[in-house]
């Protein structure tokens, strides 16, 4: 389980995040996601982002007053059917 703090990349940290599930996490590997809210739609966005990626959101909850977290499995390749 990795933890990361995209909190200082305020509204710009979709990239960031699709990068770390692309490159940083393991097959089966949970990572930790804080970022701000400064915009309430960013929470959906990132939501939508780990599904597209065919990855699985464990959790996504409010941690404080402006800071929102995300928790999510990285998934194995998926076998072609």
């Amino acid at each position: 389980m990795k933890r990361f703090d995209l909190r200082h990349l305020k509204n710009d940290f979709f990239l960031r995040l699709e990068e770390i599930l692309d490159k940083e996490l393991e097959k089966e590997e949970v990572g930790i996601f804080l970022f701000e809210v400064l915009d309430f739609n960013n929470v959906q966005k990132s939501a939508d982002l780990v599904k597209k990626s065919g990855n699985t959101l464990l959790n996504s909850l409010r941690f404080n007053e402006v800071d929102w977290t995300i928790v999510v499995r990285k998934e194995t390749a998926r076998i072609a059917q």
